[in-house]
């Protein structure tokens, strides 16, 4: 019998499969290459036995890595100013990641009044099916986040700034609480409680988290990594070798994957980020400004204003701000009117996400999505500012408010 490697099959299916071919070494590009797999080849009995996916010393798997995702990995962790990073299909299914590696029953969760939907949502249906308790609290009250820790508390959220109304909290303060209790007696567990940050709107070039002392760093890379409004993924970052190991266990455990041509494209968004945070940031400035003096806006959020709630935080813990402001509508407008607003805008299109070329709206019932009171009474629309012309979407907001005026409440 013919021996295949050295006495190839003349038929080109076995041929096609298994081709001695090797491209030769050396070759440097720009961007990195692509990696797709599930399966990965190992050279022997031994390879496969020994090699260790939880240290990322080899490749055994796809869902465990490639030398595209291990790059990506890595770029983001020094982005965030961390050692260690684990990547997943989303944003959502970074705050997820983070809940089961880290919650089980009895524990609780603590979560801002004013966090990203979703991760409320979680913690309300599938966290307290799970028998996880959730309080929320006031991120812009260290007391109430104090008053609220407890001996089942095993993780705290924080985001900066809120979701939706863009309250800056004190981060320094938050952490420096949970940092308080967990010097109390009776705080058994070797890790404490821990603060993870939801970090997207940060990106990691607003503020380095780490800095500030949060334990875990979570980002929607969807957002300001990609920039282009076609990627879903997210990211865990973490400085902590022990937390890692228990984030990194669970994303085996549930099989959370990136394909490497998701990975391509936020490797390549990574090359513009800091330029598109720095343009995007100057531009929401700009059209926030003008936004807060027309005549049916009782008020503009936008850390960077000053006035906007946590302004002096802001000021104090970060360089720049990113794509997001929010618009509160004079009581006397109808939703009605204001969402004939939205209806009538060409540039801001209507669409959840941000951070991508394309500058979007969103209107918003703030009392519906919140525990603690709201305190203002007119309507509210979240402007993300893309990379049009600033003149042009100056008028665009112009042009809308004058058909909100003539439109029937």
């Amino acid at each position: 019998m013919s021996d295949l490697f050295t006495d190839p099959s003349p038929d080109p299916s076995t041929q096609l499969i298994h081709h001695p071919y090797v491209p030769p070494a050396g070759f440097e590009t720009v961007t990195t290459a692509v990696h797709k797999a599930s399966t990965v080849i190992f050279p022997s009995v031994a390879a496969l036995r020994n090699r260790d996916w939880k240290h990322k010393s080899g490749y055994t798997y796809g869902l465990h890595g490639t030398p595209t995702t291990f790059t990506l990995e890595a770029r983001i962790a020094t982005l965030e100013g961390g050692k260690y990073c684990t990547l997943v299909p989303s944003g959502l299914a970074a705050v997820t990641l983070v809940d089961m590696a880290l919650l089980k029953a009895g524990d609780e969760v603590l979560i801002p009044d004013n966090a990203y939907g979703p991760n409320k949502a979680f913690a309300q249906g599938e966290l307290a099916g799970w028998a996880i308790s959730l309080q929320f609290y006031d991120a812009m009250n260290p007391a109430d986040l104090a008053a609220k820790l407890n001996a089942r508390t095993r993780l705290v959220w924080l985001e900066a700034p809120g979701s939706i109304t863009l309250e800056f909290p004190d981060l320094t303060a938050l952490v420096a609480t949970v940092r308080a209790h967990n010097q109390t007696p009776g705080q058994a567990h070797p890790l404490g409680v821990i603060t993870a940050l939801d970090n997207t709107w940060g990106a990691g070039l607003a503020f380095n988290a780490f800095t500030l002392g949060v334990d875990l760093s979570m980002q929607a890379l969807t957002k300001y990594p990609s920039g282009g409004a076609d990627v879903l993924m997210g990211s865990v970052v973490t400085n902590n070798e022990a937390l890692h190991h228990l984030i990194h266990l669970c994303h085996m455990r549930v099989g959370f994957g990136i394909s490497g041509n998701d990975a391509e494209l936020v490797l390549r968004g990574l090359n513009t980020m800091a330029l598109r945070y720095a343009a995007q940031d100057a531009a929401t400035r700009q059209l926030a400004a003008w936004l807060a003096n027309q005549p049916q806006i009782a008020v503009v959020l936008h850390p960077a204003l000053p006035g906007s709630p946590g302004h002096a935080e802001w000021q104090r813990d970060c360089t720049g701000a990113a794509c997001l402001f929010s618009a509160v509508f004079k009581p006397d407008l109808s939703q009605t009117q204001i969402d004939h607003f939205c209806d009538s805008l060409k540039l801001f299109r209507l669409g959840y996400s941000w951070a991508g070329p394309m500058s979007l709206c969103v209107p918003y019932d703030v009392p519906a999505i919140r525990t603690t009171p709201w305190p203002h009474q007119g309507g509210l629309v979240r402007f993300s500012v893309g990379l049009e012309a600033v003149a042009d979407l100056q008028a665009d907001l112009a042009q809308a408010l004058m058909a909100m005026q003539y439109s029937k409440g």
